[in-house]
């Protein structure tokens, strides 16, 4: 931005930058540099104004803040320059792109827009829909109605339970992301959880999942019965056994975790328990 430089957002076809999609006011924010500072105001738009997941009126941007209009975001950056009038240019460039854009889904990659900051967008916003995300080995399926989270799914693994699903894709850090507020599909066996309640039950389990990732075998390991079997059965817990059923029948650690009922971090510590007690060994 430039001093007493400002740039005004919306439908209308006569503006700075021009997002053309129904949730976008005509005239829906301004972005301007007053006071050595960035700040952005929401114009009374309908659907509001969003920074970091929350609704403004007004607020002072800093680099790095995202900027829900719609469903479209926007990073704030610090521009290359040795002056201010050499950022003037730049600033332009990206408002005319934006005259010509069209509709489209909100699309980008999570190493720049975290998923957990995508969620608390679409959250306070209450948007629907399906967000895909797509990483070199997988693709996760994350479905919100009015910013409850009501579904989720990696690579269509009917096996893999939904709250699941989401707490490994939270853990991801590459990857590609689109947002069709057209996809409203429905299933057999929903769930609704806030995403405050996804995000803040992740952490917890994330923080137990480093305590002891490091002594963790590869998911393509195999994992097998320590035969012949020395530690009597009878010291086991029933979720203890449910996971030495599971080792028996499918060996690898990556289909255990996936087809185990327990979380991933419950599991996963119930495995390291019997490998050190000898009842499972890795090949």
């Amino acid at each position: 931005m430039v001093p007493n430089k400002e740039i005004v957002v919306g439908r209308s076809s006569d503006l700075d930058m021009v997002l053309v999609e129904e949730m976008v006011s005509r005239k829906h924010a301004r972005i301007a540099y007053e006071n050595d500072a960035v700040v952005i105001e929401d114009l009374g738009s309908t659907n509001g104004t969003f920074v970091n997941g929350e609704k403004i009126k007004r607020a002072q941007l800093k680099e790095g803040d995202r900027v829900l209009i719609g469903t479209s975001i926007l990073k704030v950056i610090v521009m290359d320059g040795s002056s201010h009038e050499q950022g003037r240019p730049n600033l332009e460039v990206v408002a005319a792109q934006r005259r010509t854009s069209s509709p489209r889904t909100m699309s980008g990659s999570i190493d720049e827009v975290p998923l957990p900051d995508l969620l608390q967008l679409f959250s306070t916003s209450k948007k629907s829909g399906a967000l895909v995300i797509r990483t070199e080995e997988d693709i996760g399926r994350i479905f919100l109605q009015k910013g409850i989270i009501y579904y989720a799914s990696i690579n269509d693994l009917g096996d893999l339970a939904p709250i699941k699903s989401i707490f490994r894709m939270l853990t991801w850090q590459k990857g590609l992301f689109d947002f069709d507020a057209s996809d409203l599909r429905e299933f057999p066996k929903p769930v609704e959880v806030t995403v405050q309640e996804i995000l803040m039950e992740s952490l917890r389990q994330l923080d137990e999942l480093n305590a002891f990732r490091d002594q963790l075998p590869a998911l393509s390991a195999r994992i097998v019965l320590d035969t012949p079997l020395v530690p009597p059965l009878r010291d086991l817990s029933p979720e203890d056994l449910d996971v030495l059923q599971l080792a028996h029948n499918f060996n690898r650690f990556g289909t255990l975790l996936d087809k185990s009922q327990a979380t991933d971090v419950d599991t996963a510590r119930i495995v390291l328990k019997l490998i050190q007690k000898n009842y499972l060994r890795v090949e």
